[in-house]
């Protein structure tokens, strides 16, 4: 076999790791670019970067008459890190304007599909939770625990921390009013509250303050789960875990949340 064909193969094979690599080092912070709907335009943009590789790699060989020269193709991988989408600067030539054009596109359609993804992830938690006021919280503690021992970055931690803590506060005090508490103490949850906003709440429209505090929670959570996900924990189960229960209860019977 010739050396130039094993510099090519070599070239794509290496190029294709690359790819990959630098493409999920490129969209840490942002999203899963292997996410479901993401995914084909990942493989895109990763098989096509290989491919220039090679090819790249090929133009030097038959410039050079060196085979290991084809190597140098490998090189390409690096604009996925490097580049700068929309392109920045001077005035571009006809044909960097072209590839600057075919990028754009190709990581738009990207980074709108990981956008998909991630609300869908986020989605799906949200309407399994939502189902009870207890499963806010629930839900909220069980992600938090999976992550909060894992993060390094100590800000984001405390960040979780706290969000978690006000929709824990919220739903306690949602259940206090379903348990017909006395206003003194609810007066007081609602003071020792984390958010100073819902310090101000009136608590002499008990129904409305136990929608709204569900609402904010919900809220809460979503805003919780959207920080996550950008942090890169996208496996996490659902919960409640069993797939019934994610179904609104019906009205003679009322589900039972799983135990952790």
């Amino acid at each position: 076999m010739p050396n130039w064909v094993v510099g090519a193969v070599g070239t794509f094979v290496v190029s294709l790791i690359l790819a990959y690599w630098l493409l999920r080092l490129r969209c840490r912070g942002i999203g899963a670019p292997f996410g479901p709907r993401a995914r084909p335009w990942a493989y895109l943009i990763v098989a096509g970067t290989a491919i220039v590789s090679t090819g790249v790699g090929l133009l030097i060989v038959a410039a050079s008459r060196h085979s290991p020269a084809a190597y140098a193709g490998i090189i390409v991988p690096g604009g996925l890190w490097f580049s700068k989408l929309p392109p920045q600067g001077d005035r571009l030539s006809s044909g960097r304007e072209f590839s600057a054009g075919v990028l754009t596109f190709l990581f738009g359609r990207l980074y709108e599909r990981m956008g998909d993804d991630m609300q869908n992830w986020r989605e799906t938690r949200l309407t399994a939770a939502s189902v009870k006021p207890q499963w806010i919280a629930d839900a909220a503690t069980y992600y938090y625990d999976q992550v909060r021992g894992r993060l390094k970055d100590d800000r984001a931690r405390a960040e979780l921390g706290a969000r978690q803590e006000s929709i824990r506060c919220s739903i306690e005090i949602v259940r206090l009013i379903s348990l017909d508490t006395t206003p003194a103490r609810l007066r007081e949850r609602l003071q020792n509250h984390p958010s100073k906003h819902v310090r101000k709440y009136p608590d002499d429209d008990r129904p409305w303050l136990a929608r709204r505090l569900e609402s904010d929670a919900l809220g809460e959570l979503d805003q919780f789960l959207d920080r996550i996900y950008q942090l890169g924990y996208h496996k996490m189960l659902i919960y409640p875990f069993r797939p019934s229960v994610h179904r609104a209860p019906a009205r003679s019977a009322e589900p039972t949340a799983p135990d952790l």
